[in-house]
């Protein structure tokens, strides 16, 4: 994949995430979440046990994979009838800045390009500019998060 820009982008591909997977994905949610929330002061290695729970849903969730399969990270996208929503987005440390996740979200972008695509984003986030930079705007400030969304691209 290669950006309007002519930049190359890592490969990766999309699997099926199943309830087996969760074990594996709250790690790698841990991973990449524990420094932002430190930093936050709201860290709490029970809570995180629970959001991830309550929002883990293996018919929304996908597994990103290397061409060889080496687990990349993962993301859940919710389709409803007026717009899509991601969450769960959580790309290893290490890959991390490649340019991985501008590929799975354009990926993601053009699978419904005719309605809005919404995201959480944690204040005091670095992916808040990663988003704005993808076009999405803040529309609401919540306790602990950015409410974004992407205007319909069709």
């Amino acid at each position: 994949m290669t950006t309007p820009e002519g930049r190359d982008l890592p490969p990766f591909r999309f699997q099926p995430a199943a309830e087996a997977d969760f074990e594996r994905l709250l790690e790698l949610s841990v991973r990449t979440m524990r420094p932002q929330l430190e930093a936050l002061g709201r860290w709490d290695p029970a809570r995180r046990r629970s959001r991830m729970r309550a929002s883990f849903s293996p018919m929304a969730s996908r597994l990103i994979e290397a061409p060889d399969g080496t687990l990349l990270g993962c993301v859940s996208v919710h389709d409803h009838e007026d717009h899509s929503e991601v969450c769960q987005l959580y790309l290893e440390p290490a890959a991390q800045g490649s340019g991985l996740g501008r590929a799975v979200m354009l990926a993601i972008m053009d699978e419904r390009p005719d309605l809005p695509l919404r995201i959480e984003v944690l204040k005091g986030s670095r992916a808040l500019p990663f988003y704005e930079r993808l076009g999405f705007k803040i529309t609401a400030e919540q306790e602990v998060d950015w409410a974004m969304e992407l205007p319909p691209r069709a």
